[in-house]
């Protein structure tokens, strides 16, 4: 794989662009780049196409993260991560236990309404991020200057919300498959009760949302398909004609474009909608 790249940089989820010109990576392979003043680490991840995302957007944005507006080109890798550098990495998600519990404790002599959620370093140690929760804004700056006096390195405090901090974790979904936000999904999408309501699903709380506490991210990129699927369909509660008499549609297939009709005289019959295409 040659050209534009797409990597995840540390265990964060960003996804950067980068130019991998000379170098044979696939997809998995961990590799060194310049980022942010320093050496750093991430793994190739697939394509925005396969993310089911727009890949021109993808690159923008992509670009725009790292170099102040995506004025200049994508940054090359360095290198291919050796096993040496698979051994600080692993080196380094070691020692970052270490500093997140005296992070948590700084938090606490700070007396800061904060959440620490995670922390990572860079592939160097030059510089760590700390991932947190909190309800409002929270002014860290005088934590920030001693975590820079205890551990002689640039520290970065990153607010997060709910869905950030499930997708850093991962897990499974109710579908039992791994959690969207932590397999493919590169940004969060709005989701909406509407969407839900395309979908035919029961508008119960519990039912349509994920173990974040929000909307399911799959209602989102799943929405287009479900309008595209009923097109041409009548609405659950409408009254259509049947050649069996009048009726009013109780339940929709779009899978299969059949509708369940109840009768003016209570009968239950199905009646299928050949599709448009």
């Amino acid at each position: 794989m040659e050209g534009l790249i797409y990597v995840r940089l540390r265990d964060s989820g960003q996804v950067f662009a980068y130019n991998a010109a000379g170098f044979n990576v696939k997809e998995g392979d961990y590799v060194i780049i310049e980022h942010d003043r320093g050496q750093d680490y991430g793994q190739v991840v697939p394509s925005c196409a396969a993310r089911g995302k727009d890949e021109n957007r993808c690159c923008k944005d992509s670009q725009s993260s790292q170099d102040s507006g995506g004025k200049e080109a994508p940054k090359k890798i360095l290198r291919m991560a050796k096993e040496a550098d698979i051994k600080q990495i692993e080196d380094n998600r070691l020692k970052v236990k270490e500093v997140f519990s005296s992070c948590v404790k700084k938090i606490g002599e700070h007396k800061l309404d904060m959440k620490l959620v995670q922390a990572e370093y860079s592939f160097d140690r030059s510089k760590i991020v700390f991932y947190f929760t909190a309800n409002g804004r929270v002014d860290f700056r005088n934590l920030v200057k001693d975590l820079a006096k205890v551990f002689k390195a640039r520290i970065e405090l990153r607010q997060i919300g709910v869905r950030d901090e499930t997708r850093l974790f991962g897990g499974f979904g109710p579908c039992g498959r791994e959690l969207c936000c932590a397999k493919f999904l590169k940004d969060f999408e709005p989701v909406t009760i509407k969407m839900a309501k395309e979908e035919g699903l029961p508008l119960n709380p519990p039912k349509i949302s994920g173990i974040c506490g929000r909307l399911m991210c799959c209602l989102s990129f799943e929405y287009e398909s479900y309008k595209l699927l009923a097109k041409g369909l009548p609405r659950e509660g409408e009254h259509v004609n049947t050649p069996q008499g009048k009726g009013k549609i109780m339940s929709i297939n779009v899978f299969s474009r059949v509708a369940s009709v109840q009768l003016e005289d209570g009968t239950w019959i199905t009646v299928s909608y050949k599709n448009d295409k």
